[in-house]
Parts: C-alpha cells; sequence; structure tokens
C-alpha cells in the first residue's frame, strides 16, 4: 500500500503583532533620545539638558509643585562632579545649564537631579510610577556663541511659551497668590508693577504677554546678572528670590556659579541678554 504526502501549511513568522511596544522602532519626531552610548564629556563643555514629563502629570509651574521641584533641584544641585548652574521649570518639561567633569559625572548627576525631582513631584500629587518620559537630551556647549543662545533660550524660555496675557502659569500666578495670600502681595510687586505700567515702558506688555523687564519666577533668572536690564529694573527677580529664603530658609541660590570659562566670561562677550527676548529655535 503506497502512502501518500501530505502537504503541509507553513506561517510565516511576522515582526509585530498585538504586544505592547512590538512593532518597528519609532523614527523622526517620535523616536526620542537615542539609547546608544553616549559620547565623551569635555570639563570645558558647559551642557544643555532636557527632561520630559510623562503626558498627564499637573503642570509643573503650578505654586506647589514648582516650590517642590525646585527644592530637589538645589538639594542635587552639585554632586558627583556635577553642578547645575541654571534652570527652567516648564509645564510638562525641564531645561538645565550644568557642568560635569566628564561623561560618567554627568551621567549621575543628572540621575540624582532626576530621582530627587520624580520623587518630589509624586509625593506633591500623591502618585507613583515613573515621572519622565524619556532619557534625558544633553547638548554639549562648545563655543560663546551656542552658550549664549543656550543661556537665553533656557532663562527666557516661558516667553517662548506664553502667548496671552494670562502669564505662563509661572510668576505672574505667583504674584496673584501673594496678592489673594497677605499683606505681601498687597504691598509688593504686582502693585510696584501695575504703577510702573501706568507710567513708563518698564511695565508695558510685550507681544508675548509678558511685562517688559518681567523675569520668570520659575527658573533660575533671578539669580542670572547678566541681562541687560539694573537688577532693580528686573520685575519679579527681588521677590523670587525673598520666597527662596522664605521656604528654604539658605542663604545660598538654588543653582551653583559657573566654573568653566565659557560661562564666566566667554558667552558675555557679546554684551548682556536682553530680558525681553523672545527665544528661537527648538521645540520645547
Amino acid at each position: 500500500m503506497v502512502r501518500r504526502a501530505r502537504q503541509l501549511g507553513f506561517e510565516f513568522r511576522t515582526r509585530g503583532g498585538a504586544r505592547a511596544g512590538a512593532g518597528r522602532p519609532p523614527n523622526g519626531s517620535t523616536a526620542g533620545v537615542s539609547h546608544l552610548r553616549r559620547p565623551s564629556h569635555s570639563r570645558h563643555h558647559p551642557l544643555h539638558v532636557t527632561l520630559r514629563v510623562q503626558r498627564g502629570v499637573s503642570s509643573l509651574r503650578e505654586h506647589s509643585l514648582f516650590s517642590a521641584v525646585r527644592k530637589a533641584l538645589a538639594e542635587g544641585k552639585q554632586h558627583f562632579g556635577f553642578s547645575l548652574v541654571h534652570f527652567s521649570v516648564q509645564r510638562d518639561h525641564l531645561h538645565l545649564i550644568a557642568e560635569a567633569s566628564d561623561r560618567r559625572a554627568l551621567s549621575r548627576g543628572i540621575q540624582g537631579l532626576s530621582i530627587r525631582v520624580a520623587r518630589a513631584v509624586n509625593r506633591q500629587l500623591a502618585r507613583k510610577g515613573r515621572l519622565f518620559s524619556d532619557r534625558y537630551h544633553a547638548r554639549a556647549l562648545k563655543t560663546p556663541r551656542e552658550v549664549r543662545f543656550a543661556l537665553r533660550y533656557v532663562l527666557l524660555n516661558a516667553r517662548k511659551h506664553t502667548r496671552g496675557p494670562q502669564g505662563s502659569a509661572g510668576a505672574l500666578e505667583h504674584h496673584r497668590s501673594q496678592r489673594s495670600s497677605g499683606p505681601q502681595g498687597s504691598a509688593g510687586a504686582l502693585e510696584h508693577h501695575r504703577s510702573e505700567r501706568s507710567s513708563g515702558p518698564l511695565g508695558s506688555a510685550g507681544t508675548d504677554g509678558i511685562p517688559s523687564g518681567f523675569v520668570d519666577s520659575r527658573s533660575s533668572a533671578p539669580w542670572f546678572r547678566g541681562f541687560s536690564r539694573p537688577d532693580e529694573l528686573v520685575f519679579g527677580a527681588r521677590q523670587a528670590r525673598a520666597e527662596w529664603l522664605r521656604t528654604s530658609g539658605s542663604l545660598e541660590p538654588p543653582v551653583v556659579p559657573p566654573e568653566c570659562w565659557l560661562l564666566r566670561a566667554g558667552q558675555q562677550r557679546a554684551g548682556p541678554i536682553d530680558i525681553d527676548a523672545v527665544p528661537s529655535g527648538g521645540s520645547d
């Protein structure tokens, strides 16, 4: 008796499917930060670091959340050969200007900062889980021009995101809360700003909705001395420093003075930074 061969079916294996995270890795604007080994780093070059927060988290610029974030940044501002020189806290991301002795110091410093900020935010919101949506993005600044543009971009980032009279959920809201909380607001900077707005160009609102001469209190700009306006004409800086002293009890600022030449002197070659400039470029 002859046995007939039976044809068998063959199922092709495919990539992807219904599994979470399956499929071809994303590219373009959705690719996120590369997971390749980071390049070596020189201590002579400061860095512009960006940390992006998960979707669904409340705005980090809300007063209580920002206070927790600023305290966490201050606690981790200098460790492992890493120094935090400037910061800007936006609704769903942070910009940092930092110095690091090498690649390992950068990695450990940012990791420490990220953990502190995540714990502070999760504690404040009574939430659990991961706060940041991706690895940090870091770009070395190797020329005075790059450093100057990065400083302007970070310290004035609120102007980039604000296009209306509501402020930027930042220091304008801070002054509103001060006004409603006690005499500090009623006799403080908000009324001073109103009188200046009615008397001259210092208080006049710009096209971005932020008053002229206004400094973002949700950043380290109140401790920056390189603006084109004299310190006494930088609206909000004195109040932000006083609020930091009141909440922290420390005369030390929440950031570290720069040590590398590019941040100390190199970027000053082009003169002071215009506090009313709206930074351009980038997506954050």
